[in-house]
């Protein structure tokens, strides 16, 4: 029984919010290595851990250094992993600041600022989002408290739920209820930590594309290229940019300052939804909580000891 309800407990999200804080401190460094005048080969070098070295090894290897990137740290991005993201992200501002001649010092500079500003939304969503998950762990555990209050009380509730009839149908019926439960919460809580993987990521690369002197045009076939290189969507954000490049050519003004601004308004406007998300989440919970736990509760706890208390009686008389 304990093995079978240890399968039963949600499960708990890695936190990420450290890890990129970890990325975009690395990426900080590099930005102040080429800043002193090292070159973007030799900086990777010079960082003198595990990150650095597979960076340079794949390079001695003949891969470029966005190549690189996406190879040794982005990995796998189907396994979801927001830090494999971030260094994806990562790949493709180097990448377009090499194609489109952009300072690469300041687009690091400028993307380590951006995965600050990730890290702390993904912070506000593990603070907002851990008093629902506890609540929903606390309420799981309800069923095997009834089983182990009514063996407490001296009533021989488990030989009822485990050998008899009446007994294996509430065992059945109750661990398919929180079963479902669990599938339910589960599916709530990816709903709410679900959104963009990189809020105004679109926008800061195109921004850094116009930097460098690119045409339009010829920036956003750079981001296209270099976002579909890194398995990322080509697709996100480009209504948004392309309404602010709309908006630039109207204005005749520089196009790279109103993307930046509207990529940290894409960041603040990410942080803002998913505070929505979580405080929904806290009033959704209490749908599997009551719909399938309690009854879990009834039949895995209470019955099995009713039927052991009239057993009791009976045998008595």
């Amino acid at each position: 029984m304990r093995r079978i309800l240890a399968r039963l407990r949600v499960r708990r999200e890695p936190a990420s919010s450290a890890s990129l804080d970890q990325v975009a401190s690395t990426v900080h460094r590099l930005a102040v290595l080429l800043a002193a005048g090292v070159t973007p080969a030799a900086s990777w070098s010079y960082l003198g851990d595990a990150l650095g070295n597979a960076v340079t090894r794949a390079r001695e290897n003949g891969l470029g250094i966005p190549d690189a990137i996406r190879r040794e740290l982005a990995g796998d991005l189907a396994v979801n992993d927001p830090v494999a993201r971030a260094w994806s992200a990562v790949a493709t501002a180097w990448d377009v600041a090499s194609q489109a001649g952009a300072p690469l010092a300041s687009t690091l500079r400028q993307h380590a600022a951006a995965l600050r500003s990730t890290a702390a939304v993904e912070r506000d969503i593990g603070t907002a989002l851990a008093g629902p998950i506890s609540t929903a762990r606390i309420v799981l555990a309800l069923p095997a408290l009834g089983v182990v209050f009514g063996a407490a009380l001296g009533f021989d509730s488990l030989r009822v739920l485990f050998t008899t009839p009446a007994g294996i149908t509430c065992l059945i019926v109750g661990l398919t209820l929180v079963g479902v439960a669990l599938g339910w919460i589960r599916s709530l809580v990816r709903a709410a930590r679900s959104g963009e993987p990189n809020p105004g990521l679109r926008c800061d690369l195109m921004a850094i594309a116009v930097s460098g002197g690119a045409s339009l045009d010829r920036a956003t076939a750079t981001v296209e290229r270099a976002l579909v290189a890194s398995g990322l969507p080509a697709t996100t954000g480009r209504a948004q940019a392309e309404e602010v490049l709309a908006l630039s050519r109207r204005a005749g003004v520089p196009a790279a300052e109103l993307l930046r601004g509207e990529a940290e308004e894409a960041r603040r406007a990410a942080a803002s939804d998913a505070g929505r998300r979580a405080s929904v989440l806290g009033v959704r919970l209490m749908l599997p909580l009551g719909a399938c736990i309690l009854p879990a509760f009834m039949v895995l706890g209470v019955v099995p000891l009713l039927i052991a208390v009239i057993s009791s009686t009976v045998v008595g008389f």
